[in-house]
């Protein structure tokens, strides 16, 4: 599971350090640069509730194969691309791999680890996995990039993915749902227009103004099928998500957190990483060790959860390390120049990814505190909002970004997801008052 969740994480955040490099090979700007990512990230999150439903009836192991193998074959597809529009596409076929993966890997591990003590461990690895792709990818992905081009950060997965397949054969055990819900198609139909068009809307105001007429439609559009989606989702008597679950405020509120992070956090990396190539002009080695620090500091964090958590409330790890990570992001923002030293950006990241360490495994603990039958079902929630995060994040802070004040861009960038971050603290504070209840209640036809 871990490596598998490893490969998913590096999927994001590895791209980001090649895409000056890969800009340059296939002749493109920075607008396709970010359908590069929000490819990927979209098609995970469109995909992946109807994945946990679809791994609940037909087995969660089986799911999980196919998802590996749809993953590594167009990981190989996107290393072949010739052109940007075959690497998007390779991407979003990737993203549909990975929403298979992504969608039962909590849920496979629920199963093999049974005590609260063992799950508390294992999701605290699990967050540290997360964290450490994300914060190490920026570094695998310069190496690669530089010693064997850009091709290999896709290409990197193929073995590796090859492996995955091997365990999974011979070591996962099956488990499924014994009362599946039915597949919800017209849901996943609006979840998947109405995502698309927002980002797409996103991504074009970046380009072409809030006021142009197709982004004026695509967010139009994308308001309205979000809202059908919510009424289909209220009234459909099998939900691909069912809105009860929301209804427990600790539910609810580790959704919102994950949503928040991604959106604030993780989707300012593809800007730093910008930053740091075409106005610092380091390489993409040297970008990539830029924020190994970071990375050390998020390990550490994420592993000492495992015994915190039993010592505090979920809410002060999840709040506790949002506000962190929003805090180090105003502190770069107040830092961030075209002379400042690589040692100048480590206190604002590594003050953020120690936030993150701490919240990863609180928040994916909290995301599974559901019954076992309905694991598939809630770690399809939760992933969604973490995906999501991350593509409507990199959508819309996009549109803050000119490629003429790189600098001034970047703290504008910085602003705003720190904003993210600190809204989402005080939330999460709100809906994990005294009070709330530890269960989802789960709703009959579930």
């Amino acid at each position: 599971m871990l490596a598998a969740t490893a490969i998913l994480m590096l999927d994001i955040a590895v791209v980001n350090t090649a895409l000056p490099t890969l800009q340059a090979d296939l002749d493109t700007d920075l607008h396709a640069l970010k359908w590069v990512l929000d490819a990927y990230t979209l098609a995970l999150a469109s995909v992946v509730l109807t994945a946990g439903s679809l791994a609940d009836r037909f087995g969660r192991r089986r799911l999980f194969l196919i998802g590996v193998i749809v993953f590594t074959l167009s990981s190989a597809a996107a290393a072949a691309a010739g052109s940007i529009e075959f690497l998007i596409a390779a991407r979003a076929v990737q993203g549909l791999g990975a929403a298979l993966m992504f969608a039962v890997s909590l849920a496979l591990l629920s199963h093999a680890f049974r005590t609260p003590q063992e799950r508390t461990t294992a999701f605290a690895a699990y967050g540290a996995a997360i964290g450490a792709s994300f914060a190490l990818g920026p570094f695998v992905g310069g190496l690669l990039t530089e010693a064997l081009g850009w091709e290999w950060v896709f290409l990197i997965n193929v073995p590796i993915g090859i492996a995955v397949l091997a365990i999974t054969a011979t070591k996962l055990v099956e488990s499924s749902d014994p009362n599946p819900p039915k597949i919800d198609i017209p849901g996943q139909v609006t979840l998947v227009a109405g995502l698309f068009a927002l980002v797409y809307g996103l991504l074009n105001a970046a380009e072409d103004g809030w006021g142009a007429g197709h982004v004026v439609a695509a967010l139009a559009a994308a308001a309205g099928l979000l809202v059908a989606f919510v009424a289909i989702e209220a009234t459909s008597r099998a939900p691909m998500v069912p809105l009860g679950m929301f209804r427990n405020r600790r539910f609810a509120g580790a959704q919102l957190a994950a949503m928040a992070i991604s959106a604030g956090l993780f989707s300012t990396f593809i800007y730093i990483m910008i930053f740091l190539q075409q106005v610092k002009g380091y390489s993409p080695m040297e970008a990539g060790l830029v924020l190994v620090p970071g990375t050390m500091v998020n390990l550490f964090c994420a592993a000492a959860t495992a015994k915190i958590a039993t010592k505090v409330a979920p809410v002060v790890l999840i709040s506790g390390g949002l506000g962190l990570a929003a805090l180090g992001m105003v502190i770069s923002a107040l830092m961030i120049s075209a002379d400042m030293t690589w040692l100048e950006l480590q206190l604002g990241f590594i003050v953020s990814m120690a936030g993150t360490g701490l919240f990863n495994p609180s928040v994916s603990a909290v995301a599974l505190d559901v019954p076992e039958r309905v694991a598939g079902l809630a770690t399809g929630i939760h992933d969604t909002a973490r995906q999501a995060g991350v593509a409507i994040g990199i959508a819309a802070l996009g549109t803050l970004v000119s490629v003429t004040d790189i600098v001034g861009s970047l703290q504008d960038v910085m602003w705003a997801g720190a904003a993210i971050g600190g809204v989402g603290a005080l939330a999460s504070l709100y809906l994990f008052r005294p009070g709330t209840t530890g269960l989802v209640p789960v709703p009959q036809e579930a």
